[in-house]
């Protein structure tokens, strides 16, 4: 098959008839076409990284209700305790949901922290493997558990996955024209979303929450997939694990094979390009300023997730409707769909809408954040729909602050510290995470024992 001029390889045709000009194919149409093709590998690739992350959130609930389980029945969760059996007036679980959050939430903290001063040594390739190992991992171990504390560890699991996912496809958007962000946030809003429906329609049709993880072990193939075959990167890329760099004008521009990857690897900010400013490797101080130029817009994106993690996790199971027609169960993961479709409508919103000031962002998901606070503390609220509303505003919130977080930072980053910068940023929102799962548990606990 011949090369375009990029290096890669043109359109396959069935017959020469159909497809008059393919050997003449311009660099317009060559570039179009791979432009086309790396933002569906972001937006496929932001799908996959956060789907295993979601799923275990939508069905924390589950997990933890296994510590109800009879002996004599393993195969799903017992029916919740009626209300009026106990002693206090809200319908908790022993353990609070928080507790899933944390576990789904550390690992990738302490990913994120270390990852972007020394995760240049691995290269992209390897770095996907353990994604997607991981990630199949945790389906599997969730799904047949026999007690929460392996669920636990299956979480622990996705959120390695998701970690690591996250600072290296980021850190990759460097090398890519700038509309492969909003692909990736696309991508992972609509991992939200079809997560958190995956899970509820699998329920609801009848499966239990172990066969319903079972079915989603084909996702992190599906990533792998994308990586290796639908990613089309341009030469200046790091090209670890897609083979030996070419070089335009050099006499071998053939796309290498995507399963075959290169004999020697290269560091992370190696190129194929003698694009000096990305191979010169940031010295400390370098990065500590890097870092200081960015908390104005890494804090008030910590406080959004704070405030809408300490909802999701701490208030939603408190926020239950003893009259609904829904069982506690299904309130919860109706919770989670609504606050991912949210999620995924206001981050792929950017192309219609940039917000630079993501403080107000900040403001707006606290205050919303104490309102349900109050809502839980005295009940007043008179129907779950108004609930339902307030919960897909907070997932408008949470999602507007993450694309436009990175995009400004994208834009405001000279090209020598992008690719640091946007490892750097992707720590805000789960630091925000991580704090807000250790007050929910607190928070869960005084409220479960109140009379």
């Amino acid at each position: 098959m011949e090369s375009s001029e990029g290096g890669w390889p043109r359109l396959p045709s069935d017959s020469e008839g159909e497809y008059e000009d393919a050997s003449t194919m311009g660099p317009e149409t060559t570039e179009d076409y791979s432009n086309w093709r790396n933002n569906m590998g972001f937006w496929m690739l932001g799908l996959c990284n956060n789907f295993a992350y979601v799923v275990m959130l939508s069905a924390a609930h589950d997990i933890l209700s296994h510590e109800k389980v009879p002996p004599r029945n393993k195969t799903g969760p017992t029916p919740i305790i009626p209300l009026e059996d106990n002693t206090s007036r809200y319908d908790c679980n022993t353990i609070s949901t928080g507790a899933v959050l944390l576990a789904d939430i550390l690992p990738t903290l302490f990913i994120k922290l270390s990852a972007p001063f020394c995760i240049h040594w691995l290269p992209y390739g390897l770095r996907v493997g353990i994604c997607v190992v991981t990630a199949w991992g945790s389906f599997v171990l969730v799904a047949l558990s026999t007690s929460p504390a392996q669920s636990i560890m299956g979480v622990v699991l996705a959120s390695i996955s998701s970690g690591l996912g996250e600072i290296t496809y980021l850190a990759l958007t460097s090398f890519f024209k700038s509309a492969v962000v909003s692909a990736w946030a696309s991508g992972t809003g609509a991992a939200g979303l079809i997560g958190a429906i995956s899970y509820l329609g699998l329920t609801e049709a009848g499966l239990s929450p172990q066969l319903s993880l079972l079915t989603m072990t084909v996702i992190p193939l599906v990533m792998q997939a994308s990586y290796c075959f639908l990613l089309a990167p341009p030469p200046q890329a790091p090209r670890c694990g897609w083979g030996t760099p070419s070089r335009r004008g050099a006499s071998s521009l053939r796309r290498p094979s995507m399963g075959t990857p290169s004999s020697t690897h290269q560091p992370l900010l190696e190129s194929a390009t003698t694009n000096k400013s990305q191979n010169n490797k940031l010295s400390v101080s370098e990065k500590a300023h890097v870092v200081k130029s960015l908390l104005k817009y890494l804090i008030p994106l910590a406080a959004v997730y704070f405030a809408e993690y300490f909802i999701n996790q701490g208030l939603f199971e408190l926020l239950y409707f003893k009259k609904a027609e829904m069982t506690h169960s299904q309130q919860y993961r109706w919770y989670q769909m609504l606050y991912q479709a949210g999620v995924f409508i206001s981050r792929s919103s950017a192309r219609c809408i940039r917000i630079r000031h993501i403080w107000v962002l900040a403001v707006l998901q606290c205050l919303n954040m104490v309102f349900l606070l109050f809502a839980v503390y005295y009940m007043f609220l008179p129907s779950i729909y108004l609930a339902f509303a307030l919960i897909l505003y907070e997932g408008l919130l949470g999602g507007a602050g993450y694309v436009n977080t990175f995009h400004t930072v994208r834009e405001e980053s000279p090209p020598e510290h992008r690719e640091f910068a946007m490892g750097v940023a992707c720590i805000a929102d789960t630091l925000g995470v991580s704090l807000s799962g250790a007050v929910a548990m607190p928070v869960h606990n005084y409220f479960c024992r109140l009379p």
